[in-house]
Protein backbone atom coordinates (compact mmCIF):
# COMPACT_ATOMS: atom_id res chain seq x y z
CA UNK A 1 0.00 0.00 0.00
CA UNK A 2 1.42 3.42 -0.95
CA UNK A 3 1.84 6.34 1.44
CA UNK A 4 -1.29 8.18 0.27
CA UNK A 5 -3.42 5.09 0.91
CA UNK A 6 -2.01 4.69 4.42
CA UNK A 7 -2.59 8.36 5.15
CA UNK A 8 -6.19 8.12 3.96
CA UNK A 9 -6.86 5.19 6.29
CA UNK A 10 -5.31 7.03 9.25
CA UNK A 11 -7.41 10.12 8.54
CA UNK A 12 -10.55 7.99 8.28
CA UNK A 13 -9.81 6.36 11.65
CA UNK A 14 -9.12 9.73 13.30
CA UNK A 15 -12.30 11.29 11.92
CA UNK A 16 -14.34 8.30 13.10
CA UNK A 17 -12.88 8.60 16.60
CA UNK A 18 -13.68 12.30 16.62
CA UNK A 19 -17.27 11.70 15.59
CA UNK A 20 -17.66 9.08 18.33
CA UNK A 21 -16.54 11.37 21.15
CA UNK A 22 -18.88 11.18 24.16
CA UNK A 23 -21.91 13.42 23.75
CA UNK A 24 -21.44 14.64 27.31
CA UNK A 25 -18.18 16.30 26.29
CA UNK A 26 -19.91 18.10 23.42
CA UNK A 27 -22.69 19.12 25.80
CA UNK A 28 -20.12 20.76 28.07
CA UNK A 29 -18.87 22.78 25.12
CA UNK A 30 -22.30 23.90 23.93
CA UNK A 31 -22.29 27.07 26.05
CA UNK A 32 -18.81 28.23 25.04
CA UNK A 33 -18.48 31.60 23.27
CA UNK A 34 -19.23 31.54 19.53
CA UNK A 35 -16.49 31.22 16.97
CA UNK A 36 -15.68 29.86 13.53
CA UNK A 37 -17.19 26.45 12.78
CA UNK A 38 -14.57 23.71 13.26
CA UNK A 39 -14.07 20.78 10.92
CA UNK A 40 -13.59 17.25 12.28
CA UNK A 41 -10.13 16.54 13.70
CA UNK A 42 -8.49 19.70 12.33
CA UNK A 43 -10.70 22.20 14.13
CA UNK A 44 -10.12 25.70 12.73
CA UNK A 45 -6.55 25.13 11.57
CA UNK A 46 -7.56 25.39 7.89
CA UNK A 47 -9.16 28.80 8.54
CA UNK A 48 -6.01 30.52 9.77
CA UNK A 49 -2.50 31.13 8.55
CA UNK A 50 -0.37 29.03 10.90
CA UNK A 51 2.71 31.21 10.34
CA UNK A 52 0.62 34.32 11.04
CA UNK A 53 -1.52 32.88 13.83
CA UNK A 54 -1.59 36.09 15.89
CA UNK A 55 -2.84 38.15 12.95
CA UNK A 56 -5.42 35.48 12.16
CA UNK A 57 -6.69 35.43 15.74
CA UNK A 58 -6.93 39.20 15.78
CA UNK A 59 -8.94 39.13 12.55
CA UNK A 60 -11.30 36.60 14.13
CA UNK A 61 -11.78 38.93 17.11
CA UNK A 62 -13.00 41.61 14.70
CA UNK A 63 -15.69 39.18 13.53
CA UNK A 64 -16.67 37.41 16.77
CA UNK A 65 -15.84 40.03 19.39
CA UNK A 66 -13.42 40.16 22.34
CA UNK A 67 -14.22 36.60 23.50
CA UNK A 68 -14.63 33.68 21.10
CA UNK A 69 -13.84 29.97 20.76
CA UNK A 70 -11.12 28.69 18.45
CA UNK A 71 -10.61 24.94 17.97
CA UNK A 72 -7.03 23.74 17.93
CA UNK A 73 -7.53 20.32 16.47
CA UNK A 74 -10.34 18.79 18.51
CA UNK A 75 -9.60 20.95 21.56
CA UNK A 76 -11.53 24.20 22.14
CA UNK A 77 -9.53 27.28 23.12
CA UNK A 78 -11.26 30.40 24.42
CA UNK A 79 -9.50 33.51 23.13
CA UNK A 80 -9.71 36.71 25.17
CA UNK A 81 -8.78 39.94 23.40
CA UNK A 82 -8.72 43.51 24.62
CA UNK A 83 -7.79 45.06 27.95
CA UNK A 84 -11.24 45.06 29.54
CA UNK A 85 -11.80 41.35 28.96
CA UNK A 86 -8.28 40.47 30.14
CA UNK A 87 -8.69 42.51 33.30
CA UNK A 88 -12.07 40.98 34.08
CA UNK A 89 -10.76 37.44 33.58
CA UNK A 90 -7.18 37.49 34.83
CA UNK A 91 -7.44 40.11 37.58
CA UNK A 92 -11.05 40.39 38.74
CA UNK A 93 -11.51 36.60 38.44
CA UNK A 94 -7.87 35.66 38.95
CA UNK A 95 -8.64 32.65 41.15
CA UNK A 96 -11.03 31.10 38.63
CA UNK A 97 -8.59 31.60 35.73
CA UNK A 98 -5.46 30.58 37.64
CA UNK A 99 -5.24 27.11 36.13
CA UNK A 100 -2.64 26.29 33.47
CA UNK A 101 -3.83 25.38 30.00
CA UNK A 102 -2.56 22.57 27.82
CA UNK A 103 1.06 22.67 26.68
CA UNK A 104 1.74 19.05 25.70
CA UNK A 105 5.45 19.44 24.94
CA UNK A 106 6.05 20.43 28.57
CA UNK A 107 3.34 18.45 30.33
CA UNK A 108 4.46 15.15 28.82
CA UNK A 109 7.42 15.47 31.18
CA UNK A 110 6.29 17.73 34.03
CA UNK A 111 2.80 16.20 34.54
CA UNK A 112 1.64 19.52 35.97
CA UNK A 113 4.54 19.78 38.42
CA UNK A 114 6.87 22.78 38.64
CA UNK A 115 6.41 26.52 39.01
CA UNK A 116 5.32 27.28 35.43
CA UNK A 117 2.74 24.58 34.73
CA UNK A 118 1.70 23.71 38.26
CA UNK A 119 -1.84 24.47 39.37
CA UNK A 120 -3.86 25.03 42.51
CA UNK A 121 -2.33 25.04 45.97
CA UNK A 122 0.90 23.41 44.77
CA UNK A 123 1.52 26.30 42.38
CA UNK A 124 0.66 28.93 45.00
CA UNK A 125 3.09 27.44 47.53
CA UNK A 126 5.88 27.19 44.96
CA UNK A 127 5.30 30.74 43.77
CA UNK A 128 5.38 32.19 47.29
CA UNK A 129 8.52 30.22 48.08
CA UNK A 130 10.30 31.23 44.85
CA UNK A 131 9.46 34.93 45.21
CA UNK A 132 10.58 34.99 48.83
CA UNK A 133 13.81 33.11 48.05
CA UNK A 134 14.77 35.26 45.07
CA UNK A 135 14.11 38.42 47.07
CA UNK A 136 16.42 37.15 49.79
CA UNK A 137 19.11 36.62 47.15
CA UNK A 138 18.82 40.10 45.79
CA UNK A 139 16.09 40.09 43.15
CA UNK A 140 15.22 43.74 42.68
CA UNK A 141 18.07 44.81 44.96
CA UNK A 142 21.57 46.14 44.44
CA UNK A 143 23.19 42.74 45.01
CA UNK A 144 21.31 41.32 42.01
CA UNK A 145 22.22 44.36 39.98
CA UNK A 146 25.89 43.72 40.70
CA UNK A 147 25.58 40.13 39.46
CA UNK A 148 24.06 41.36 36.21
CA UNK A 149 26.73 44.03 35.78
CA UNK A 150 29.44 41.42 36.36
CA UNK A 151 27.98 39.13 33.70
CA UNK A 152 27.62 42.08 31.34
CA UNK A 153 31.37 42.65 31.63
CA UNK A 154 32.03 39.05 30.59
CA UNK A 155 29.64 39.50 27.67
CA UNK A 156 31.34 42.69 26.51
CA UNK A 157 34.70 40.95 26.82
CA UNK A 158 33.51 38.24 24.40
CA UNK A 159 32.26 40.87 21.98
CA UNK A 160 35.62 42.63 22.03
CA UNK A 161 37.40 39.42 21.09
CA UNK A 162 35.77 39.65 17.66
CA UNK A 163 37.92 42.76 16.99
CA UNK A 164 35.18 44.55 15.11
CA UNK A 165 34.48 41.73 12.65
CA UNK A 166 30.87 40.68 11.90
CA UNK A 167 29.62 37.91 14.20
CA UNK A 168 26.44 36.25 15.41
CA UNK A 169 25.82 37.26 19.06
CA UNK A 170 23.18 34.57 19.69
CA UNK A 171 25.50 32.18 21.53
CA UNK A 172 27.02 34.86 23.78
CA UNK A 173 23.62 36.34 24.64
CA UNK A 174 22.31 32.88 25.58
CA UNK A 175 25.35 32.30 27.79
CA UNK A 176 24.89 35.62 29.57
CA UNK A 177 21.18 35.10 30.22
CA UNK A 178 21.69 31.54 31.45
CA UNK A 179 24.53 32.56 33.74
CA UNK A 180 22.33 35.07 35.54
CA UNK A 181 19.94 32.22 36.34
CA UNK A 182 22.85 29.95 37.28
CA UNK A 183 24.05 32.43 39.90
CA UNK A 184 20.59 32.48 41.48
CA UNK A 185 19.83 28.77 41.25
CA UNK A 186 23.27 27.13 41.55
CA UNK A 187 25.20 29.92 43.27
CA UNK A 188 27.85 30.09 40.54
CA UNK A 189 28.41 31.19 36.96
CA UNK A 190 30.06 29.12 34.25
CA UNK A 191 32.69 29.97 31.69
CA UNK A 192 31.29 30.18 28.19
CA UNK A 193 33.50 27.22 27.22
CA UNK A 194 32.45 24.94 30.12
CA UNK A 195 31.31 21.61 28.65
CA UNK A 196 28.47 21.00 31.12
CA UNK A 197 27.24 24.55 30.65
CA UNK A 198 27.30 24.15 26.86
CA UNK A 199 25.37 20.89 27.19
CA UNK A 200 22.72 22.70 29.25
CA UNK A 201 22.39 25.43 26.61
CA UNK A 202 22.26 22.95 23.75
CA UNK A 203 19.46 20.98 25.39
CA UNK A 204 17.41 24.12 26.01
CA UNK A 205 17.97 25.45 22.48
CA UNK A 206 17.20 22.04 20.99
CA UNK A 207 13.85 21.85 22.75
CA UNK A 208 12.88 25.38 21.72
CA UNK A 209 13.65 24.54 18.09
CA UNK A 210 11.77 21.26 18.27
CA UNK A 211 8.72 22.87 19.87
CA UNK A 212 8.73 25.56 17.15
CA UNK A 213 9.09 23.04 14.32
CA UNK A 214 6.28 21.47 12.31
CA UNK A 215 6.58 18.31 14.43
CA UNK A 216 6.30 20.39 17.59
CA UNK A 217 3.21 22.17 16.28
CA UNK A 218 1.63 18.82 15.42
CA UNK A 219 2.33 17.64 18.98
CA UNK A 220 0.69 20.80 20.34
CA UNK A 221 -2.37 20.37 18.09
CA UNK A 222 -2.80 16.59 18.28
CA UNK A 223 -1.07 15.55 21.54
CA UNK A 224 -2.85 12.22 22.08
CA UNK A 225 -2.02 11.05 18.57
CA UNK A 226 1.51 12.45 18.28
CA UNK A 227 2.65 10.87 21.55
CA UNK A 228 2.41 7.52 19.78
CA UNK A 229 3.86 8.63 16.43
CA UNK A 230 7.63 8.32 15.84
CA UNK A 231 9.44 11.49 14.84
CA UNK A 232 11.84 14.25 15.96
CA UNK A 233 9.29 15.57 18.47
CA UNK A 234 9.97 12.57 20.72
CA UNK A 235 13.42 14.02 21.39
CA UNK A 236 11.77 16.76 23.47
CA UNK A 237 11.02 14.31 26.26
CA UNK A 238 14.54 12.83 26.11
CA UNK A 239 16.06 16.31 26.37
CA UNK A 240 13.96 17.03 29.46
CA UNK A 241 15.33 13.89 31.08
CA UNK A 242 18.89 15.02 30.32
CA UNK A 243 18.17 18.44 31.81
CA UNK A 244 16.77 16.77 34.92
CA UNK A 245 19.96 14.69 35.15
CA UNK A 246 22.05 17.88 35.01
CA UNK A 247 19.99 19.37 37.83
CA UNK A 248 20.34 16.08 39.73
CA UNK A 249 24.13 16.39 39.66
CA UNK A 250 23.88 19.89 41.09
CA UNK A 251 21.50 18.57 43.75
CA UNK A 252 24.00 15.95 44.92
CA UNK A 253 26.79 18.53 45.12
CA UNK A 254 24.60 20.87 47.14
CA UNK A 255 23.49 18.12 49.52
CA UNK A 256 27.11 17.31 50.35
CA UNK A 257 27.99 20.93 51.17
CA UNK A 258 24.65 22.10 52.58
CA UNK A 259 24.78 24.40 55.60
CA UNK A 260 21.20 25.00 56.81
CA UNK A 261 22.32 28.19 58.56
CA UNK A 262 23.99 29.63 55.47
CA UNK A 263 22.06 28.87 52.25
CA UNK A 264 23.99 29.90 49.14
CA UNK A 265 21.34 29.77 46.44
CA UNK A 266 17.87 28.60 45.38
CA UNK A 267 18.71 24.89 45.54
CA UNK A 268 20.07 25.21 49.09
CA UNK A 269 16.87 26.95 50.16
CA UNK A 270 14.76 24.28 48.48
CA UNK A 271 16.72 21.50 50.21
CA UNK A 272 16.20 23.21 53.57
CA UNK A 273 12.48 23.52 52.83
CA UNK A 274 12.33 19.81 51.97
CA UNK A 275 13.88 18.99 55.36
CA UNK A 276 11.42 21.25 57.15
CA UNK A 277 8.46 19.57 55.40
CA UNK A 278 9.67 15.96 55.60
CA UNK A 279 7.05 15.01 58.20
CA UNK A 280 4.22 16.62 56.22
CA UNK A 281 2.55 13.87 54.12
CA UNK A 282 0.81 16.43 51.87
CA UNK A 283 3.87 18.58 51.15
CA UNK A 284 4.67 19.60 47.58
CA UNK A 285 8.34 20.18 48.39
CA UNK A 286 10.38 17.20 47.22
CA UNK A 287 13.29 16.40 44.89
CA UNK A 288 11.04 15.94 41.86
CA UNK A 289 9.34 19.30 42.31
CA UNK A 290 12.71 21.00 42.81
CA UNK A 291 14.12 19.42 39.64
CA UNK A 292 11.16 20.43 37.49
CA UNK A 293 10.98 23.92 38.96
CA UNK A 294 14.68 24.46 38.24
CA UNK A 295 14.25 23.34 34.62
CA UNK A 296 11.23 25.67 34.37
CA UNK A 297 13.35 28.61 35.51
CA UNK A 298 15.99 27.97 32.86
CA UNK A 299 13.45 27.58 30.09
CA UNK A 300 11.53 30.68 31.13
CA UNK A 301 14.59 32.89 31.49
CA UNK A 302 17.20 31.84 28.95
CA UNK A 303 15.51 32.02 25.56
CA UNK A 304 13.24 34.97 26.37
CA UNK A 305 16.13 37.18 27.52
CA UNK A 306 18.41 36.12 24.68
CA UNK A 307 15.74 36.65 22.01
CA UNK A 308 14.75 40.06 23.36
CA UNK A 309 18.36 41.26 23.35
CA UNK A 310 18.89 39.85 19.86
CA UNK A 311 15.79 41.61 18.57
CA UNK A 312 17.01 44.82 20.18
CA UNK A 313 20.32 44.67 18.34
CA UNK A 314 18.59 43.95 15.02
CA UNK A 315 16.13 46.80 15.48
CA UNK A 316 18.91 49.27 16.24
CA UNK A 317 20.79 48.11 13.14
CA UNK A 318 17.67 48.88 11.11
CA UNK A 319 17.23 52.29 12.73
CA UNK A 320 20.66 53.94 13.15
CA UNK A 321 19.02 57.30 13.89
CA UNK A 322 17.55 55.81 17.09
CA UNK A 323 20.85 54.19 17.97
CA UNK A 324 22.56 57.57 17.61
CA UNK A 325 20.11 59.21 20.02
CA UNK A 326 20.70 56.36 22.48
CA UNK A 327 24.45 56.93 22.32
CA UNK A 328 23.97 60.65 22.94
CA UNK A 329 21.92 60.03 26.08
CA UNK A 330 24.25 57.27 27.34
CA UNK A 331 27.34 59.43 26.83
CA UNK A 332 25.68 62.39 28.53
CA UNK A 333 24.36 60.54 31.60
CA UNK A 334 26.77 57.62 32.11
CA UNK A 335 29.92 58.59 30.27
CA UNK A 336 32.77 56.28 29.25
CA UNK A 337 34.17 55.39 32.68
CA UNK A 338 31.41 53.42 34.47
CA UNK A 339 28.68 50.85 33.90
CA UNK A 340 25.00 51.80 33.85
CA UNK A 341 22.89 51.17 36.95
CA UNK A 342 19.20 51.22 37.81
CA UNK A 343 19.54 54.70 39.32
CA UNK A 344 20.27 56.01 35.82
CA UNK A 345 16.83 55.01 34.58
CA UNK A 346 15.03 58.14 35.74
CA UNK A 347 17.65 60.29 34.01
CA UNK A 348 17.48 58.40 30.70
CA UNK A 349 13.87 58.65 29.45
CA UNK A 350 14.75 58.03 25.80
CA UNK A 351 16.72 54.85 26.55
CA UNK A 352 13.94 53.68 28.86
CA UNK A 353 11.38 54.27 26.10
CA UNK A 354 13.44 52.39 23.51
CA UNK A 355 13.91 49.38 25.81
CA UNK A 356 10.17 49.18 26.45
CA UNK A 357 9.45 49.52 22.76
CA UNK A 358 11.89 46.73 21.91
CA UNK A 359 9.99 44.44 24.27
CA UNK A 360 6.66 45.44 22.73
CA UNK A 361 7.93 45.13 19.17
CA UNK A 362 9.75 41.81 19.68
CA UNK A 363 6.65 40.28 21.34
CA UNK A 364 8.56 37.12 22.32
CA UNK A 365 5.61 35.27 23.89
CA UNK A 366 2.63 36.86 22.13
CA UNK A 367 -0.10 34.75 23.78
CA UNK A 368 1.59 34.28 27.12
CA UNK A 369 1.13 31.07 29.09
CA UNK A 370 -2.23 29.41 28.33
CA UNK A 371 -4.70 29.48 31.22
CA UNK A 372 -7.69 27.35 32.09
CA UNK A 373 -10.55 27.73 34.56
CA UNK A 374 -10.29 25.88 37.85
CA UNK A 375 -14.06 25.33 38.12
CA UNK A 376 -17.23 25.83 36.09
CA UNK A 377 -17.86 29.56 35.79
CA UNK A 378 -20.13 32.06 34.06
CA UNK A 379 -18.17 34.66 32.13
CA UNK A 380 -19.83 37.38 30.07
CA UNK A 381 -22.91 35.25 29.56
CA UNK A 382 -21.04 32.09 28.58
CA UNK A 383 -20.38 28.91 30.54
CA UNK A 384 -16.73 27.92 30.75
CA UNK A 385 -16.63 24.39 32.19
CA UNK A 386 -13.63 23.16 34.13
CA UNK A 387 -11.27 21.26 31.87
CA UNK A 388 -13.02 22.43 28.70
CA UNK A 389 -9.83 23.73 27.11
CA UNK A 390 -7.21 26.45 27.23
CA UNK A 391 -7.78 30.18 27.60
CA UNK A 392 -5.48 32.35 25.49
CA UNK A 393 -5.17 36.00 26.42
CA UNK A 394 -3.94 38.84 24.25
CA UNK A 395 -4.11 42.63 24.71
CA UNK A 396 -4.22 43.80 21.11
CA UNK A 397 -2.71 47.26 20.44
CA UNK A 398 -5.38 49.84 19.78
CA UNK A 399 -3.22 52.74 18.63
CA UNK A 400 -2.54 53.13 14.93
CA UNK A 401 0.79 54.75 15.77
CA UNK A 402 1.99 51.40 17.15
CA UNK A 403 2.46 50.17 13.59
CA UNK A 404 5.91 48.76 12.83
CA UNK A 405 6.25 51.44 10.15
CA UNK A 406 6.32 54.21 12.75
CA UNK A 407 9.41 53.48 14.90
CA UNK A 408 10.18 57.14 15.53
CA UNK A 409 6.71 57.65 16.96
CA UNK A 410 6.93 54.61 19.20
CA UNK A 411 10.38 55.28 20.58
CA UNK A 412 10.03 58.97 21.28
CA UNK A 413 10.28 59.63 25.04
CA UNK A 414 7.22 61.84 24.67
CA UNK A 415 5.53 59.13 22.63
CA UNK A 416 2.20 57.47 23.28
CA UNK A 417 3.15 55.39 26.30
CA UNK A 418 5.44 57.83 28.05
CA UNK A 419 4.69 61.18 29.63
CA UNK A 420 6.68 62.88 32.44
CA UNK A 421 3.52 63.83 34.33
CA UNK A 422 1.39 60.75 33.69
CA UNK A 423 1.20 56.99 33.59
CA UNK A 424 3.65 56.02 36.29
CA UNK A 425 1.53 52.94 36.94
CA UNK A 426 2.50 49.47 35.82
CA UNK A 427 0.22 46.59 34.81
CA UNK A 428 -0.58 44.14 37.55
CA UNK A 429 1.59 40.99 37.76
CA UNK A 430 -1.42 38.89 36.75
CA UNK A 431 -1.97 40.83 33.53
CA UNK A 432 1.75 41.02 32.75
CA UNK A 433 2.16 37.29 33.24
CA UNK A 434 -0.86 36.60 31.09
CA UNK A 435 0.34 38.43 28.03
CA UNK A 436 3.82 39.46 27.04
CA UNK A 437 2.34 41.39 24.16
CA UNK A 438 1.60 45.14 24.02
CA UNK A 439 0.48 46.56 27.34
CA UNK A 440 -3.04 47.85 27.57
CA UNK A 441 -4.27 51.42 27.57
CA UNK A 442 -4.77 51.31 31.34
CA UNK A 443 -1.02 51.18 31.82
CA UNK A 444 -0.36 53.91 29.26
CA UNK A 445 -1.21 57.61 29.28
CA UNK A 446 -4.34 58.79 27.56
CA UNK A 447 -2.40 61.61 25.91
CA UNK A 448 -0.87 60.46 22.58
CA UNK A 449 2.20 61.79 20.86
CA UNK A 450 1.33 64.90 18.77
CA UNK A 451 2.55 63.16 15.61
CA UNK A 452 0.35 60.10 16.10
CA UNK A 453 -3.22 59.79 14.82
CA UNK A 454 -5.92 59.43 17.49
CA UNK A 455 -6.26 55.96 18.94
CA UNK A 456 -9.47 54.01 19.02
CA UNK A 457 -11.13 53.04 22.27
CA UNK A 458 -9.95 49.73 23.70
CA UNK A 459 -12.32 46.81 23.47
Amino acid sequence: MDFSGTLSILLAICITCWLLLPTRRKKNWSHLPPGPTPVPLLGNMLQVEVKELIKSLRKLSETYGPIYTFHLGSRPCVVLSGYKVLKEALIDKAEEFSGRGDFPAVQMWSHGNGIVYGTGERWRQLRRFAISTFKNFGMGKRSMEERIKEEAQYLVSEFRKTEGKPFDPTFFLSCAGSNIICTLVFGERFEYTDEKFLTLLNLINSNWKLMSSTWGQLLFTFPKIMRHVPGPHRQIYKNYLKLAAFVGEQLKMHQELLDPNNPRDFIDCFLIKIQQEKNNPTTHFNDETMSKTTVNLFFAGTETVSSTLRYGLRILLRHPEIEEKLHEEIDRVIGPHRSPCMEDRSRMPYTDAVLHEIQRFADIVPMGVPHTVTRDIQFRGYTLPKGSGSVWARAWPSWSCLSSSRPSCRTSPSGPWWHPRRSTSRPSPAAWGASRGPTSSASFPAEPHPGCPPRSAPQ
